[in-house]
C-alpha cells in the first residue's frame, strides 16, 4: 500500500513493509514526576534532575514502563480496535525528559488465521537526532 493511501486505509489492510502512525512528542518532567508517583516508582531518578545526578545520572529520567507505555499508545492510535498480544522491549539509551521524540513502527509480518487477521510490527523510540533510545516488537490481533 502507497503511504499517501495509507492514512485512508484500515487496520486491517495493513501487510508487510506498511508505516504504522508516526507519534511526536515531548514528555515534560512534570509527566515523568506524574507517572512514577502513579506507578509506585520511587526514586530520585525519576523526581529531578538534581536527585538523579546524585545517583550518577546526566538527569532525570524517563522511566522504561513509560516508555512501553508510550508503545502501547502507538499500537492503539495506529491500529484501532487492536489487541496487543505481545509486546517486548529492548533499552538502547535514556530517555530524558524534555527532548523531542519519535515513536513509529513498520508492520513486519501478516498472517490469517480463522478470520482474525494477525500482525508483528517493530517499534522504535528514537530521539529528534535519529538515536535508537528504545526498540521493540509488538503482536497484535485485529
Amino acid at each position: 500500500m502507497k503511504k499517501d493511501d495509507q492514512d485512508r486505509a484500515t487496520a486491517a489492510d495493513l501487510d508487510v513493509g506498511d508505516d504504522l502512525h508516526r507519534l511526536q512528542l515531548t514528555i515534560s518532567s512534570e509527566q515523568v514526576r506524574g507517572y512514577a508517583i502513579a506507578a509506585r516508582m520511587p526514586g530520585g531518578r525519576f523526581e529531578s534532575d538534581e536527585a538523579a545526578r546524585r545517583e550518577g545520572l546526566p538527569g532525570q529520567i524517563v522511566p522504561g514502563n513509560m516508555s512501553i507505555a508510550l508503545f502501547c499508545r502507538l499500537i492503539a492510535e495506529s491500529l484501532p480496535g487492536a489487541r496487543l498480544e505481545r509486546l517486548n522491549a529492548t533499552f538502547r539509551g535514556i530517555v530524558r525528559p524534555g527532548e523531542p521524540l519519535s515513536l513509529h513502527g513498520v508492520v513486519t509480518e501478516r498472517r490469517e488465521d480463522q478470520g482474525a487477521v494477525f500482525l508483528e510490527c517493530d517499534l522504535v523510540l528514537e530521539s529528534a537526532e535519529g538515536e535508537r533510545r528504545v526498540t521493540g516488537t509488538a503482536s497484535v490481533r485485529l
